[in-house]
């Protein structure tokens, strides 16, 4: 750790202008960072657990979003532990306290990232509630662009999604309950295909949860996606232990300054955020987000690089 002290203020000079994007002028939409308490939405903000009524910050009017208005991707996380040699790895810790952002319970979270090979990275994410059952679904909010960050949008990407079926959302993305067939809908990513064929016909473009429900496994993560580039020839697989993942087409980013002076705009990226379900703790019909203290909650994700 003694060489990571060292190397601090450099880490800081580096930081600062993104901490500066984020908490100072609200500008990077939750780029590459974990979302928290709850990813996603929670209708009107509000939820019951075991006889006690919650409400949460309504920062995307009418729900609340990605853990409120300062989730977990606005926190500072501690550097708990690193590691070098083959298998590079880094872990970051977060203690949320009781009542953080209307939550319930303390609650201890870590992430770390490990390359497991040259073009393979590993996230695993757990969270030990201390003292109340809460809800918990983190969410990795990476914005993918195989192209490069300034190749412009990704509707000529190919995407094939292992999943069946999506959770149809109202006018306010949240889910209605339902779990929904994506053959022959424009939803369906069963088979390769262009993101851009049928985006016109799902409005803004694609946000939506799907059910990862038919993929292969291994090492017991499911095959959830598959992302390829056409013109760089670059592919991404994503795999996880998630029972969903938010498929989005970056519909809100617009005019978003980013590194060199690139702007990005609508499209210019794509999210898998594998997740629970959206609105999952006002859902009896969705598989729990709620974990009971002494419970561990555990998030695994891989992401496989390679060239086709």
């Amino acid at each position: 750790m003694e060489a990571c002290k060292s190397k601090f203020p450099i880490w800081v000079a580096l930081f600062s202008p993104y901490l500066s994007q984020i908490k100072m002028k609200g500008l990077a939409p939750y780029f590459g960072s974990i979302v928290g308490r709850v990813a996603n939405r929670i209708k009107d903000g509000k939820f019951s657990l075991n006889g006690v009524d919650y409400t949460l910050p309504i920062n995307k009017p009418p729900n609340s979003l990605h853990g409120g208005h300062k989730g977990f991707d606005k926190a500072v996380w501690e550097v708990a532990e690193h590691k070098e040699g083959e298998h590079p790895s880094v872990s970051f810790k977060y203690h949320s306290r009781d009542g953080e952002e209307g939550y319930p319970g303390d609650l201890s979270v870590t992430a770390t990232y490990t390359l497991t090979s040259k073009t393979t990275l590993r996230l695993d994410m757990e969270a030990v509630p201390a003292n109340k059952a809460t809800p918990v679904s983190l969410a990795q909010h990476t914005y993918w662009n195989l192209g490069g960050h300034n190749s412009g949008d990704i509707l000529n990407n190919t995407a094939q999604i292992w999943a069946n079926h999506i959770t149809p959302v109202d006018q306010y993305t949240v889910p209605t309950g339902e779990i929904m067939p994506v053959k022959g809908t424009p939803f369906d990513f069963t088979s390769e295909k262009q993101i851009g064929r049928d985006i016109q016909q799902v409005g803004l473009g694609y946000d939506h949860n799907y059910v990862l429900d038919c993929g292969d496994e291994k090492d017991g993560l499911k095959h959830a996606a598959k992302i390829k580039d056409p013109k760089s020839s670059r592919v991404l697989d994503l795999w996880t232990n998630a029972p969903g993942m938010q498929f989005y087409t970056a519909n809100y980013v617009n005019g978003v300054v980013g590194k060199g002076g690139a702007v990005y705009n609508k499209h210019a990226g794509v999210c898998l955020e594998t997740q629970g379900f959206p609105n999952a703790i006002n859902t009896p019909n969705f598989p729990s987000v709620v974990v009971q203290p002494g419970d561990k909650y555990i998030h695994n994700m891989v992401y496989e690089f390679s060239v086709e």
